[in-house]
């Protein structure tokens, strides 16, 4: 059996093909959808409104929801796979061989598009706090062709590099240019979640309306969760033209519309209401409505009070219990007639009776923070410097992560816009405080700071540094937590895998150079975590390491991928190096298909190489791959 090469282009080297997936997923559902097409596949739009039951509409008349110039162009920029790669940072990382939380430093459409393949499906909440389109704090490119080339001068890490500016307001596509960022990114966000996932997204008073039309289109109307207001400032600002923001939006989307966010512990405040005018043994208690709008039992008969005042219903209303159950309330001292007996009867409600608290969509800034909270966390960490002018507290995000979270499972938790790491430290916190095992995932664009902090000359290095500091002062303040305070960094680059590009003026030199199939400033681990990627493992998964034959080989998952990256297999070391590696997995007892990679340029001829593949396939594993 030959052993198939993985080259640039092939699936393998690439993210999630979701252009192909959509229609594979078409033609299986509906096969007369699919026809030929000038460039390929294409879909029959008369056959599509057909098995919608629509034989009117056109595809030229208008409909209804959010346009915009590029909206095309945005969605199919989701949709074009990517030949990146994240390369691992271990030096850079905390507790790199235990940890599952991942920092990745790239632009997130790209980092978006490369992780599908191991997380969609997988991410039970999305944070994200995009840029407001404030005129001063928009940082991507114009032209939105969001590739690995032009992330690496947007960066400035190739020669020619773009400068970052902001969207201002005078451009005449400013709320244009902010939706084709921002669309591409939302529909890509989408396939990570759970289906029990959902994304809150921060925003201001500029985008709100606009970016509640575009989740609306993503995640669908059904889907909408609620629009959180969190108050976000201490005092006015009297310097405000018009009136003092004092307020920022959160919306809520889950994936399931039958989702509902966890109850919240009670506060202090919701308890004071509560009180024991009567000396109940039973403790404090609110007077509650003894009517409804609604008929229920008996409905609107009258009732004798201990003063021999009557009651009823007012027009409209109805008793909330009926007239028996309502006096077995009043002889159990249920019933509250007012401090004179005359009053209107109340039901009592009980403290010691009522459960957590629904979340409201009005958040406090006693409850989680202000502005001048998170500021405050970022100068106890970073007290050099003031190093951002709007983060949010991590109490806010601690709310988010009471709601659509769990203690007891490990929940990943998503943020692709991390600025200086707020997610990741309130999941540190939140772990600490309940001894759960959230884990965060973080994509951070190096774009540059105003001024150098320390070493630090990016968004992104403060990120990292923010996690540690963090982490530091957990471990100082918990000793006794034993849980996952580290994070594995990583940064996007473009593929190990060198595609062919002759140069037909030395094509006898570019022929020689091809022989080597893998960049020659790779690394193997560099080409390892490609592999997990491009296979759909995620980047946080076992790997053991063990010498067979002379050779490194590497189990992944347990086996589901053994990789050998050594740069040389003889004819002589072919078949033990097979043997042993079949041995090896036997060993391991790995459920499912089993992938096993090496080196293309490694083997020696074409013998050695058929040998090793053919030994392994009679022993069971026939996906054997070369790069």
């Amino acid at each position: 059996m030959p052993i198939e090469k993985i080259e640039a282009g092939a699936p393998e080297s690439q993210s999630a093909d979701m252009l192909a997936d959509n229609l594979a997923r078409l033609r299986k559902l509906f096969p007369e959808l699919v026809t030929e097409g000038t460039k390929g596949p294409a879909i029959n739009i008369d056959v599509l409104k057909g098995l919608v039951g629509d034989s009117t509409v056109t595809d030229a008349d208008e409909k209804f929801g959010l346009s915009w110039h590029g909206k095309r162009a945005a969605r199919q920029l989701a949709l074009t796979p990517s030949t990146g790669t994240l390369r691992p940072c271990p030096e850079e990382s905390v507790d790199w061989d235990t940890t599952r939380n991942l920092m990745i430093e790239g632009d997130n459409l790209e980092v978006l598009k490369l992780l599908q393949k191991s997380y969609a499906g997988k991410v039970k909440l999305i944070y994200i706090d995009p840029p407001y389109n404030t005129g001063q704090d928009f940082v991507y490119p114009d032209n939105f062709q969001d590739s690995i080339q032009n992330y690496l001068e947007l960066t400035g890490q190739v020669d020619g590099g773009r400068k970052i500016s902001s969207n201002t307001d005078a451009s005449g596509r400013y709320h244009t240019d902010w939706l084709n960022m921002i669309y591409p990114r939302l529909q890509l966000a989408r396939n990570l979640l759970h289906p029990d996932g959902t994304i809150f997204v921060s925003i201001g008073d500029r985008e709100v309306h606009h970016l509640r039309d575009v989740m609306d289109e993503v995640f669908g109307s059904e889907n909408f969760s609620t629009t959180v207001i969190w108050e976000k400032a201490d005092s006015p600002r009297n310097t405000a033209r018009q009136f003092s923001e004092d307020h920022d939006f959160v919306l809520v989307y889950s994936k399931n519309p039958e989702w509902a966010p966890s109850k919240l512990p009670r506060t202090e405040e919701a308890n004071s209401i509560y009180s024991n005018p009567d000396a109940d043994a039973r403790g404090d208690w609110i007077p509650g409505d003894p009517f409804a709008n609604k008929p229920y039992s008996k409905g609107t008969y009258t009732i004798t009070g201990p003063t021999g005042r009557q009651f009823a219903p007012p027009p409209g209303r109805y008793w909330r219990v009926s007239e028996e159950k309502l006096r077995e309330l009043d002889e159990d001292g249920r019933v509250w007639w007012g401090p004179t007996k005359d009053a209107r009867p109340s039901i009592k409600r009980y403290l010691s009776e009522v459960g957590d608290l629904t979340p409201r969509t009005l958040w406090k800034k006693e409850d989680v923070g202000s502005n001048r909270t998170s500021k405050n966390e970022l100068r106890a960490l970073f007290p050099e410097s003031e190093s951002f002018d709007t983060p949010k507290p991590t109490k806010l995000i601690d709310r988010m992560l009471r709601l659509a979270t769990t203690s007891e499972a490990s929940d990943l938790v998503v943020d692709f816009f991390a600025g200086s790491g707020t997610t990741g430290h309130a999941v540190f916190n939140a772990n600490v405080e309940d001894g759960g095992n959230r884990r965060f995932l973080l994509v951070q664009l190096p774009e540059p700071l105003d001024q150098t902090i320390g070493k630090m000359t990016t968004i992104a290095a403060i990120t990292r540094e923010r996690l540690r500091r963090a982490g530091r002062a957990l471990k100082e303040s918990s000793p006794m937590f034993a849980g996952d305070l580290g994070f594995r960094s990583f940064k996007l680059a473009g593929s190990n895998i060198r595609a062919w590009l002759p140069k037909p003026a030395e094509l006898e030199k570019s022929l020689f150079e091809q022989l080597e199939h893998i960049a020659s400033d790779r690394s193997d681990s560099d080409v390892l975590y490609e592999l997990l990627l491009k296979l759909g493992l995620d980047l946080c998964v076992p790997i053991e390491a063990k010498t067979i034959a002379g050779k490194t080989v590497q189990s992944v998952g347990g086996g589901v991928l053994l990789v050998c990256l050594d740069q040389q297999i003889t004819m002589a070391e072919a078949e033990p190096l097979a043997l042993g590696i079949v041995e090896w997995h036997r060993a391991l007892k790995s459920a499912g298909e089993v992938t096993c990679v090496f080196r293309d340029s490694a083997f020696e001829n074409d013998v050695a190489k058929t040998n090793l593949a053919a030994i392994l396939e009679q022993h069971g594993i026939a996906k054997v791959r070369s790069l």
